[in-house]
């Protein structure tokens, strides 16, 4: 089902989510590049999975929405290697940014313990904060 109008406007009401909670670049990022990727590929899983890497060049998943990042790139090594890549995403974390990025975002969702996290724990913990204010927010 294709997320942008006839016109280019973003239907808010196919978005996932996380994405409804998050702003209108954020918005018009994934459903222009899921409506393109699925006019190319005829396929809404491909589709879906195309969008999402476009977004997390520029955002990074914070709690139940999409924020800008501070700097664009590939948000992990997943990202880095593309599609073929047996490396596991981050979901959304930028695991590329730096150690000090990641302990605020962590501050931020108030997880427990960041302080005596090394990076890798930290990406971790984010993810599953993430994963827990998104159902919240479902809720």
């Amino acid at each position: 089902m294709p997320k942008t109008t006839r016109t280019g406007t973003t239907k808010k009401s196919e978005l996932p989510s996380t994405l409804e909670r998050s702003d209108k670049k954020a918005q018009d990022t994934f459903a222009k590049t899921y409506d393109s990727a699925l006019q190319e590929y005829g396929d809404e899983q491909r589709a879906a999975q195309t969008a999402y890497a476009s977004l997390k060049h520029t955002y990074e998943k914070v709690g139940d929405h999409w924020e800008p990042k501070e700097s664009k790139g590939p948000s992990d090594q997943k990202a880095v290697e593309g599609r073929s890549s047996s490396a596991n995403t981050a979901g959304g974390v930028d695991a590329n940014a730096s150690k000090d990025h990641l302990y605020d975002v962590a501050s931020r969702l108030d997880i427990t313990g960041r302080s005596r996290m090394n990076k890798g724990e930290l990406v971790d913990a984010i993810q599953k904060a993430n994963k827990r204010e998104t159902r919240k927010s479902r809720s």
